[in-house]
């Protein structure tokens, strides 16, 4: 590409001109991307390149990479789905690392929980990435310009929505914790694909009253359905997925 600056790589990582530099604008925005998928990040890069205005510093496919190159950013375009992490731990070091670093979430998915999740954290906005190309040009102009991709009302709504989530996973840790060593043989009795009759003769009781333990289970957990109270079990450690004969 004409008139690229060249590329180092460490390890998995790759960097270019860094901050500091003097071949680099003061009216360059410098971005950092954090992306699994390599052909997609380097395409990504390749076309951010070609924008006067902008850099890609850096790129990581990991959290472990990624660590080591915050420093000095302008914008990170961040995907949360990192094969050693969640992408969203980055956004708060990024802050300390580059204060006034804008952070973009960039998923497939449109799970508003995660993304609440994220926003709490510190992102300003997320890139679909079923988006146009030009979007994401847009998005990243737009980031640096107002410091959000977000109206005031979708940040309270958000905000609310990660507090909300916080609130039912602390209740359900609470609720799992007063669980008793019938109800959490129950639980492992589901994780093994069990029927109530089996659960019933494992635990030595009538099927009648394995019914009943099982909707105070529920009850508990706050869950409507068996599925619900195994997820929910497997996510507080309560079920072991692969018992030793």
């Amino acid at each position: 590409m004409a008139g690229a600056r060249p590329c180092a790589s460490i390890g998995g990582a790759w960097t270019s001109a860094r901050p500091g530099d003097d071949s680099v604008d003061s009216g360059t925005t410098k971005i950092l991307l954090v992306e699994d998928h390599h052909l997609l990040r380097q395409a990504l890069a390749e076309i951010l390149g070609r924008e006067r205005d902008f850099l890609v510093v850096a790129q990581a496919g990991s959290l472990a990479e990624a660590r080591g190159l915050l420093e000095g950013v302008d914008v990170a375009i961040v995907d949360p789905g990192l094969p050693d992490g969640d992408g969203t731990e980055l956004i708060s070091e990024l802050r300390e690392a580059s204060p006034g670093c804008i952070a973009l979430i960039m998923t497939a998915s449109l799970d508003r929980t995660r993304f609440a999740r994220a926003v709490e954290a510190g992102a300003a906005g997320m890139i679909h990435k079923a988006s146009y190309l030009q979007e994401v040009i847009d998005a990243v102009r737009r980031a640096r310009a107002e410091g959000t991709l977000l109206s005031t009302g979708q940040i309270i709504e958000l905000m609310g929505l990660a507090s909300s989530q916080r609130d039912r996973a602390a209740a359900a840790r609470a609720a799992a914790e007063r669980l008793t060593p019938q109800e959490k043989e129950i639980l492992q009795g589901l994780g093994q694909g069990l029927g109530n009759k089996e659960i019933a003769r494992r635990l030595g009781v009538a099927i009648d009253t394995e019914r009943n333990y099982m909707a105070t289970l529920l009850t508990k957990l706050g869950a409507r359905t068996r599925l619900q109270a195994l997820v929910i079990a497997i996510r507080h450690g309560l079920v072991d997925l692969h018992p030793k004969d």
